[in-house]
């Protein structure tokens, strides 16, 4: 994959990326352009990470991959364990 991704193309790798927990991912209305995300366990009660993507980073894709993997580790790390996951061509 290497045309720049678009901003919903962006939101359906990143919800993939965090399984089986849920993601949930949105543009705040502030203009920035910044993809929002957070992760939240199975029974939508708690919150296991969140983070702020830029979009000179989420529309590249390689750099998307990068900063998932980044948070995919962070969440291991922390004792969360996720479904194998990798960057689609």
């Amino acid at each position: 994959m290497n045309a720049p991704l678009r901003f919903n193309e962006a939101l359906i790798i990143t919800g993939r990326a965090f399984k089986p927990f849920q993601c949930v991912a949105w543009a705040p209305q502030d203009g920035t352009g910044e993809l929002s995300i957070s992760v939240i366990d199975r029974t939508s009660t708690r919150l296991l990470g969140r983070s702020k993507i830029p979009s000179s980073t989420y529309s590249d894709p390689e750099q998307l991959a990068i900063v998932l993997l980044q948070s995919r580790e962070e969440l291991s790390s922390k004792g969360y364990s996720l479904d194998p996951w990798s960057m689609p061509e």
